[in-house]
């Protein structure tokens, strides 16, 4: 699904990847580990095409990602890959509902096609109650789960998620966890998490550790 190979990255002189190197099959649910400052998050948004690297070659499913630029990556960012960070980033104009469907309207699908489906997708994740509600009307789990919702509505092949359990409690966090899973089970779902969650990092099928920006 996803293969990295010598992803190097520089901030001034600060080298902040060393050669890292990282192979995901579909399906899997892989976690990265690690103290903070180590390059998790930097590793995480150079795979999900929201920085680039000072070298080396990432492809998914096959295409060779990180030459593409401009509007060519967009287009390929927002029909292929499904984020899920810490802080939701929901637009607090819009309700649960448009939140979830403006992926799949920016990449031009049919207007109630897109509906159809993230009602589908919410009443997936339990808040099928909540469509009309805008997100300050939600609570901190309810818009984690329409997030999540809003990274898997164009059917991407995977979805990288930075600390997504980091801003809430224990029990809506172990919610977050399972729901994870549920999804790999339901759609085979593929899942490349940053955490500091040591239970979340146990459930996962692989924990890649870094550690001064390798992985160890």
């Amino acid at each position: 699904m996803l293969i990295a190979r010598n992803i190097q990255k520089n901030y001034g002189d600060l080298q902040v990847l060393k050669g890292v190197g990282v192979e995901i099959k579909k399906g899997e649910i892989v976690s990265i580990a690690g103290p903070s400052g180590s390059g998790k998050s930097t590793l995480l948004h150079i795979l999900g095409t929201l920085d680039e690297p000072a070298s080396g070659e990432i492809f998914l499913q096959g295409k060779k990602i990180d030459g593409l630029k401009g509007k060519q990556m967009a287009a390929f960012r927002n029909r292929n890959i499904g984020f899920v960070f810490q802080f939701h980033h929901l637009l607090p104009e819009f309700s649960a509902l448009e939140n979830v469907c403006i992926p799949g309207w920016i990449a031009g699908q049919r207007k109630k096609e897109v509906e159809d489906r993230a009602r589908v997708l919410l009443n997936t994740l339990g808040v099928g109650h909540r469509l009309e509600n805008k997100p300050n009307a939600l609570s901190g789990g309810e818009q984690q789960r329409v997030a999540v919702a809003r990274a898997l509505i164009n059917n991407p092949a995977i979805v990288f998620a930075d600390e997504p359990t980091g801003n809430l409690d224990t029990a809506n966090a172990r919610e977050l966890h399972q729901l994870f899973f549920d999804l790999r089970g339901r759609f085979q779902q593929t899942f490349l998490i940053v955490t500091h969650n040591e239970e979340l990092a146990r459930m996962s099928d692989r924990i890649l550790h870094m550690k001064d920006g390798k992985i160890v």
